[in-house]
């Protein structure tokens, strides 16, 4: 906009040099008395020059707003990027945390599982030890009961006199 000034300036110049001075301090054009014809030539020309400004500065608005526009449709479409992305890795997230979840209850119930099966076992074990102690207690009662008979026996055979066995048979036995 500066440089459209000066080029105003230098173009009042050429028009009214002689009757037309500008105060370089306070940026002001001062008039001298010209004839009519130079006055409405000058005034006419500088309606046109400030036209030209004005045009100027309009076009430079609209490219000014034209980029504006343009980096606020770059914004929005960065930020819509920007926001799909972000669903994207919700989705991801929310993925993710349902795929683990279902993983922690297959696994509680697969633990839960091996729970009842270990707990299963020990009762069986448990259950065997029991068999065990009673088979243990009923070997022992056996053994008890064959040494009964074995000291029984040995009592017979040997209190017993051999005529006693031909007896009950009806045979001999030698001895």
């Amino acid at each position: 906009m500066a440089h459209q000034v000066n080029r105003l300036r230098k173009n009042t110049r050429h028009f009214g040099d002689t009757n037309a001075s500008f105060a370089s301090d306070e940026n002001v054009v001062s008039f001298t008395r010209s004839s009519q014809s130079d006055l409405g030539t000058t005034a006419l020309n500088l309606v046109y020059q400030a036209a030209q400004v004005f045009s100027g500065m309009e076009d430079h608005a609209r490219e000014t707003e034209a980029r504006a526009q343009s980096l606020c449709k770059s914004a929005v479409e960065r930020l819509q990027l920007a926001e799909r992305r972000i669903e994207v890795a919700e989705r991801a997230r929310r993925e993710v945390i349902n795929d683990a979840e279902c993983k922690l209850q297959n696994a509680s119930k697969s633990l839960k599982r091996a729970q009842a099966r270990i707990e299963a076992a020990e009762d069986k074990v448990t259950a065997l030890e029991f068999r065990a102690q009673a088979a243990e207690a009923q070997l022992g009662d056996a053994k008890q009961a064959l040494l009964l008979v074995e000291e029984a026996i040995r009592k017979r055979l040997l209190s017993a006199d051999p005529l006693s066995f031909e007896k009950q048979d009806g045979s001999r036995v030698d001895g």
